[in-house]
């Protein structure tokens, strides 16, 4: 009863139909196909070259406007008053308000000097502000290579090696590893806190 199986086993994977009445292809078309050049691979070929170009056009086309759009913003830029310079000093004197005799080449030429002092001190700022993360980082260095927590770990893992069947035996160095860990941290937050 549980012998064989329910389904037969199939013979093949390959099916094979056949038809009631015989299939005949014309003359013509079997000469065509004969006598065509055109095989699989350069049908392939070509599809893949059309796809290049339709492609190639495309990315042609893309360029082409994203030129012309940077063109005109470069020209909405270039022909826009200045207006940070004004923004950043207002008690910049307007062209026809110049009483000195170098006109407005001495006061392009002094507003630009405040305009790098400006990018000066910001640049300086975030300066000082990447010094002050590379301290804490430091700190975290040094709080990182202690000698007694190394030493402590160090215990812990050899007793958790030596008693891998009993764990809880290794209560006394996984206290003393706790207590370094605490001692550790108190002084991290000491030196953060100064």
């Amino acid at each position: 009863m549980g012998q064989n199986s329910s389904k037969p086993p199939p013979s093949s994977t390959q099916h094979v139909f056949t038809s009631e009445s015989p299939v005949s292809f014309s003359p013509e078309l079997i000469n065509a196909l004969q006598a065509s050049p055109e095989t699989d691979s350069t049908r392939s070929k070509d599809l893949e070259l059309h796809i290049q170009r339709r492609v190639q056009s495309e990315l042609e086309r893309l360029d082409a406007e994203h030129s012309k759009r940077l063109a005109e913003l470069q020209e909405q830029i270039s022909s826009a008053p200045d207006s940070t310079i004004t923004s950043v000093h207002p008690d910049a004197k307007t062209p026809n308000q110049s009483s000195s005799a170098g006109g407005l080449d001495h006061r392009a030429a002094s507003e630009g000097d405040k305009v790098r002092d400006l990018s000066r001190q910001s640049v300086q700022k975030e300066i000082d502000m990447l010094k002050e993360k590379l301290k804490r980082r430091k700190i975290k260095e040094e709080v990182v290579k202690d000698n007694a927590v190394e030493k402590a770990k160090g215990e812990v893992v050899n007793c958790l090696r030596l008693n891998d069947r009993r764990p809880l035996d290794c209560w006394r160095e996984v206290e003393a590893f706790k207590e370094e860990v605490g001692r550790l941290e108190k002084d991290y937050l000491g030196k953060l806190m100064e």
